[in-house]
């Protein structure tokens, strides 16, 4: 970070006149993206951080699960033109949204730190997940939280749930459910944490892959945006998030994929927890791997051959088999 002696920020001459940031225009992601124009204009005191807002794709198709509606790169696409056509130097994403693998032309140049990663329990009637009723309406957009929840408690009844946080807890309020997942980080960002009955520990629901954390995505020749954004980089979310997506890139990971990952660091060790599985719970295969924090990338991708080793690999290739078949 650019300081005087006394710790405060100063006009960096490297710094530009404008930067603008791409984003969606849901309520997290504008909190996302106005956090991080607070951030910036802090440092660069003499640069205008502006707001390019936009509805992707992701956010308009909203009655089809994601994984039949073509992934979680609907979230980002819009985003990426406008980086591409120079509309915008910088896109914010909530990472768990950015594909493994970016388009040619892209990067992630840095990783923001990390809210709280768990998923959340929310309900109007009951306090705890191991409270609902046999047969209780559970909502989820997440084929991770639904294949869990179903290996679980197989006696719930879980059904897709699209929309933003305030949609879907307007549908929660409407009594269309029982009860709603969701990530903890959105609503405590949101400023509805009062929302949330029950943190959900990761050994009974494993987060996504980078669940929690921000990524800075910029054209992969804007090196100069990048160097500006290394002041917003968190460096032990950035290990840990770098083992969760190794694993989940070695797998091939998607959210065509019920896959959860979890790091947690411990001095300079990270411990991290995987699973891979079949969308009704069925079959579940988890592992865990540990080693030097220094080596988050290692780590995941012994993770990710810990699992094929169980038959991870069969049950990759039973899901795009049954991707591959045309719906009734």
């Amino acid at each position: 970070m650019s300081s005087n002696n006394h710790g405060e920020p100063f006009a960096d001459r490297t710094a530009p006149d404008r930067l603008v940031i791409a984003t969606r225009e849901s309520p997290l992601a504008l909190w996302q993206a106005e956090h991080v124009q607070s951030r910036l204009s802090e440092v660069y005191r003499q640069t205008r951080v502006d707001l390019a807002k936009m509805t992707t794709r992701g956010d308009q198709i909203l009655e089809t699960p994601l994984y039949q509606a073509g992934g979680k790169g609907l979230f980002i696409k819009e985003l990426e033109v406008a980086l591409l056509e120079g509309r915008a130097d910088l896109a914010v994403h909530s990472l768990k949204d950015v594909p493994m693998e970016l388009e040619p032309g892209f990067a992630l140049v840095a990783i923001g730190e990390r809210e709280d990663p768990r998923d959340a329990f929310v309900s109007n009637r009951f306090e705890r997940l191991d409270d609902l009723p046999k047969g209780a309406r559970v909502g989820t957009a997440s084929l991770r939280r639904a294949c869990q929840l179903r290996a679980r408690r197989p006696d719930l009844v879980v059904e897709t749930l699209r929309g933003n946080v305030g949609t879907r807890l307007r549908k929660l309020d409407a009594g269309e459910f029982d009860a709603i997942l969701l990530a903890a980080a959105g609503l405590i960002r949101l400023g509805l944490a009062d929302r949330i009955r029950e943190f959900i520990d990761p050994s009974v629901s494993l987060p996504a892959v980078g669940q929690g954390a921000l990524g800075f995505e910029t054209r992969a020749d804007r090196s100069d945006v990048a160097q500006l954004l290394q002041v917003l980089n968190h460096e032990p979310t950035r290990q840990r998030v770098t083992a969760e997506r190794a694993m989940s890139r070695a797998l091939g990971g998607s959210c065509n994929v019920p896959l959860g990952c979890h790091a947690v660091l411990d001095g300079d060790r990270l411990h991290l927890t995987g699973f891979v599985a079949m969308p009704d719970g069925s079959r579940m295969i988890r592992g865990e791997s540990e080693g030097l924090a220094s080596d988050a990338e290692a780590i995941g991708l012994d993770l990710a051959a810990q699992l094929r080793g169980r038959g991870a690999s069969e049950v990759m290739a039973l899901l795009a088999d049954h991707l591959s078949k045309p719906a009734n």
